[in-house]
């Protein structure tokens, strides 16, 4: 059997039980659309797409590579995929080809969609922007402008869909942000544009304002993989990554010796201290460095000293027994009775749970 020298320990198993939580939120007639974009977060994308089909109604991606990912590892059957992202002008015909479901932000990128399809019909969600400022149809020109797209030949509005920039803390503001963007879906209805597929919630939003039943889709990321954007409900889901390395070198290092690079951390004492094979490289942030992370090893947490750097980090072992070269050490997941949460590895380094995951490098083996 392999020994790894770092490596991300995946369970599918948890992601499904995930992927069952966000159905249950998304309610009775509807259904979650699983993100899959980023290589499943630094999970896989092939495992985890291979993994859900039976839960999904669809798939989310950022373009038409990882689309075209989606459909390798699916073939021909199975959920629908949603580009997220605006496409490049030579990109859409494969988007036509490949039958993948873009997002269409206006009446010139709708037009151009059929030019690409050259007769052939295609499916997509119109983006409305009720406030992320990214892409979409502003809201107060989305009649007028859907009303037009609507008159193309050839193409189907299969959805509408906006995004929730504040879902997470702003509650009033998503609140308000929901209701005009129901007021949008209404008056498109009104004109005759019944879309089948409407969505709005992400992962902090299907948490904080669950849907009614009445069909709409959410758009699970971060929720899929065991992390909730909510603190207080992370009990409802299973972790399903687990960062881990090994001591490659542990010495007794005297009182007053420097540690890395920069010497911003000068022993206080006699110190056991243990080299692990990770570093930024490997998408163990660099603004850790002094901030009070820890490692697991033995069940203990042993802090990191001095700066990470690009294929190490240093920790003090001096607690944790006699360790030696070759030991696991856990950066995110579970050592005996304590827990490291990417939650908390990113609070640490002042960044968000999605990049301490998305960060994770391509030397980092996945092991399922």
């Amino acid at each position: 059997m392999e020994k790894h020298r770092c490596w991300a320990e995946i369970d599918l198993g948890a992601i499904r039980h995930n992927a069952g939580v966000a159905r249950k939120l998304a309610g009775p007639g509807g259904g979650i659309m699983a993100i899959v974009k980023a290589n499943a977060y630094g999970h896989g994308l092939p495992e985890v797409v291979h993994a859900l089909p039976d839960l999904v109604a669809m798939y989310g991606v950022a373009n038409v590579r990882e689309a075209r990912a989606v459909r390798e590892t699916l073939g021909s059957g199975g959920p629908g995929v949603f580009i997220l992202g605006a496409a490049l002008p030579e990109e859409r015909a494969e988007i036509v080809a490949g039958g993948f479901v873009p997002a269409i932000s206006s009446l010139e990128e709708a037009a151009a969609y059929v030019k690409a399809a050259g007769g052939k019909r295609l499916a997509v969600h119109l983006a409305i922007d009720t406030g992320m400022g990214r892409m979409g149809v502003a809201e107060e020109e989305a009649g007028d402008v859907v009303e037009k797209i609507a008159r193309l030949p050839a193409l189907e509005i299969a959805g509408v869909a906006t995004h929730l920039p504040v879902a997470d803390g702003d509650l009033a503001y998503t609140r308000d942000q929901l209701r005009r963007f129901e007021a949008v879906v209404k008056k498109l209805r009104a004109t005759g544009i019944d879309a089948p597929v409407i969505h709005a919630l992400n992962s902090a939003g299907v948490f904080r304002f669950p849907p009614d039943g009445s069909g709409a889709l959410a758009r699970v990321g971060l929720t899929l993989y065991g992390s909730s954007p909510i603190p207080e409900l992370q009990k409802l889901l299973r972790p399903a990554l687990a960062l881990k390395t090994r001591v490659i070198q542990a010495r007794d290092l005297p009182e007053g010796h420097g540690i890395s690079y920069g010497r911003t951390f000068i022993t206080p004492q006699p110190m056991r201290v243990a080299t692990l094979a990770i570093g930024y490289a490997d998408g163990y942030e660099r603004h850790l460095s002094g901030q009070g992370a820890d490692v697991l090893i033995r069940g203990k947490r042993c802090p990191l000293l001095g700066r990470v750097t690009m294929d190490q980090i240093m920790v003090d072992v001096s607690e944790a027994g006699p360790v030696g070269i070759g030991e696991e050490a856990v950066l995110i997941g579970k050592s005996g009775d304590e827990e490291i949460l990417a939650g908390e590895l990113a609070d640490k380094a002042g960044t968000i749970a999605w990049e301490i995951f998305t960060s994770i490098g391509a030397r980092v083996d996945r092991v399922y």
